[in-house]
């Protein structure tokens, strides 16, 4: 079995709660979404067929016990659920980024997933599978991109509706860029809610335009 990876690589994770934690980068090629301010576009169809066996030797090679699997949306390819599950079986700890269009009922209950909702300043809150957030559980995390004041007032609905504060972990992650992060911070500390900013690490770290890190 193959899947279509648009690259590989050893860095820092950039965001969630393991933010500023070495590990192994697997970056699926294909996508079904295509978000106004998406900073990976290289990645919807560039990219080459990688056996599956060779992924998780890879992971297992490498100086670090966790991976990343991330795209694009990985869940569009029918192996990345075995991919998953083999990665988890070799004994490195799994994190999945998801776009939360597809379901996650099937990924493995043994990785960490990464559910981003969609904010409609993304252009694509139609899209959101609103039963998956039934399937989440402690270990994973709920990731809100947001555009500008009106979708974080919007998350706030979407966390108060869904009872996810206190379940597990909120991401608030302000588009790079296009929300300074003080008026993200002042907000979260308004609300008066458990929630997380965000930042993405590795854009302050190298910058915003450099690939592989």
């Amino acid at each position: 079995m193959t899947l279509k990876v648009c690259e590989t690589f050893a860095s820092l994770l950039g965001e969630s709660t393991h933010a500023g934690r070495p590990a192994f980068f697997i970056r699926l090629t294909g996508c079904n979404l295509r978000c106004r301010y998406c900073d990976t576009p290289y990645a919807y169809e560039e990219g080459r067929e990688v056996a599956l066996a060779d992924l998780v030797a890879m992971a297992q090679n490498t100086a670090f016990r966790l991976v990343l699997v991330t795209g694009g949306e990985p869940l569009l390819q029918a192996g990345t659920l075995l991919l998953l599950t083999r990665l988890t079986d070799a004994g490195v700890s799994v994190v999945l980024e998801t776009n939360g269009s597809l379901s996650i009922r099937k990924v493995d209950p043994r990785v960490r997933r990464i559910l981003d909702v969609k904010c409609p300043g993304s252009g694509m809150s139609a899209h959101n599978l609103w039963d998956n957030l039934a399937f989440l559980g402690p270990q994973d995390e709920v990731k809100f991109v947001i555009t500008g004041p009106d979708d974080f007032l919007w998350a706030l609905d979407v966390i108060r509706d869904y009872r996810l504060a206190g379940r597990l972990p909120l991401l608030i992650s302000p588009v790079f860029g296009a929300v300074d992060p003080k008026e993200a911070a002042g907000w979260i500390l308004k609300s008066g809610l458990p929630l997380r900013l965000n930042l993405q690490l590795h854009k302050y770290i190298w910058g915003p335009d450099v690939r592989g890190v």
